[in-house]
């Protein structure tokens, strides 16, 4: 069920997704988006990103939006500060576990389908070049390390396991099927994009990781934070901010969780209104129903 809209609270935080909600098929983020939350910034507002990418190929959005505060990555597993050598929070996945999903990715029903991408050190290991991992790679500008068995990856406990396959419904299988093999305090389960399935530590998720930025970090409460990401990976986070904005692309699932529904992101939906606006949404938008409040 939809939330309300909090009243009366003034935003502090904004804390943006990454793919699918400031960069869309370009990879960039485009200038409308920039330009609000610049805006926002001179109205006092701090920005932080919170995304499932890697470290190091999230830095450059940290850059291009100019924010100041530490940097969510891995689904809030990894939480590093671009001015500090090592990370302020790190959460990896228990290695035997790691192990039962590679094993579970690499059974012949389905190893042939699914690419398995793993994460240690802020490195991503691969057992083969698939056009998908390729895309992938390009895509978060990355060089994947190729090894002829991830099983000796997992000397380390990684930070992320990812399965990537552009068999949509084989993913939704998989993602239904682990989830009743373990149980939450094991791993956190989530999907990223339609084609992305993810696995980290169970402490980890979004909405976890923006709480310790604003209560701990900043000395913020949750009704002072606004959200906005287009994903089930987002859920937490938008469920936990006083005001969730949910991206118009999101499936209707996630756009069920939040406050607002923005337009999409090849609209600039990000710019469809700053976060301690009191105005309501542009009647062009509301007219369209791409962008209201619940």
């Amino acid at each position: 069920m939809q939330t309300p809209m909090p009243t009366n609270a003034t935003i502090r935080l904004l804390v943006l997704d990454i793919d699918g909600t400031i960069a869309g098929s370009s990879n960039t983020v485009n200038a409308g988006v920039i330009q609000a939350i610049q805006t926002a910034q001179t109205q006092g507002v701090q920005v932080a990103l919170a995304t499932g990418r890697m470290y190091r190929s999230a830095l450059r959005f940290h850059k291009t939006v100019g924010s100041q505060l530490p940097l969510i990555t891995y689904q809030g597993a990894w939480i590093q500060s671009p001015q500090a050598p090592t990370p302020l929070k790190q959460w990896a996945l228990d290695p035997e576990l790691a192990l039962h999903l590679v094993d579970y990715f690499e059974h012949p029903d389905r190893a042939d389908a699914i690419s398995i991408h793993l994460y240690h050190n802020d490195d991503l290991y691969v057992r083969a070049i698939h056009p998908e991992t390729q895309s992938y790679a390009d895509r978060s500008e990355v060089t994947p390390v190729l090894v002829e068995d991830l099983r000796g990856v997992l000397q380390n406990a990684p930070t992320k396991l990812l399965a990537l396959s552009k068999d949509t419904d084989l993913i939704d299988r998989c993602l239904i099927e682990l989830k009743s093999r373990f149980a939450a305090h094991e791993m956190y389960l989530t999907t990223s994009v339609a084609t992305f399935l993810e696995a980290t530590h169970p402490q980890v998720n979004k909405g976890a990781a923006v709480k310790y930025l604003a209560e701990e970090v900043l000395g913020l409460s949750a009704d002072q934070v606004m959200a906005v990401g287009d994903n089930f990976n987002d859920v937490e986070m938008l469920a936990y901010a006083g005001i969730g904005v949910a991206m118009g692309n999101a499936p209707d699932g996630v756009k069920a969780t939040a406050n607002w529904v923005a337009p999409t992101v090849d609209q600039d939906g990000v710019a469809a209104r700053s976060p301690n606006s009191s105005q309501k949404p542009r009647s062009s938008l509301r007219q369209t129903g791409v962008f209201k409040p619940i």
